[in-house]
């Protein structure tokens, strides 16, 4: 008695062929996605607009502008603040938009080590 698989894994070939282009075409659109977020500029403002930050997508700092308003000699820790908040606010709102745009492709699927 022979067995037999079932009809989805008898043309297992072109499956496995069908299977390893979705998956070139997924790297593919993820070094674009990943490249395109180099690219991109994301601006945060805190406290009031007194601080304004910079940030390209791959999480290099371009500019910081403090309006003078902000630059109290006898608060200086209030500054610190506001640079630490900044760059945090900033960070997490390019994790947010990379993850968003990731999951586009993955379809939710989250891979370690991809983003």
């Amino acid at each position: 008695m022979k067995s037999r698989l079932p009809k989805e894994y008898q043309n297992s070939n072109a499956n496995m062929n069908q299977m390893v282009r979705k998956a070139q075409k997924m790297q593919e659109d993820i070094a674009r996605v990943q490249e395109e977020l180099e690219q991109r500029e994301f601006k945060k403002q805190v406290g009031g607009g007194a601080l304004e930050l910079i940030m390209t997508g791959d999480k290099k700092l371009k500019a910081v502008t403090i309006k003078p308003e902000a630059v109290d000699p006898e608060d200086i820790e209030m500054l610190q603040d506001l640079i630490i908040s900044g760059v945090n606010e900033v960070i997490a709102e390019i994790e947010e938009y990379s993850t968003a745009e990731m999951e586009k492709i993955t379809g939710g699927v989250t891979m370690p080590g991809l983003f």
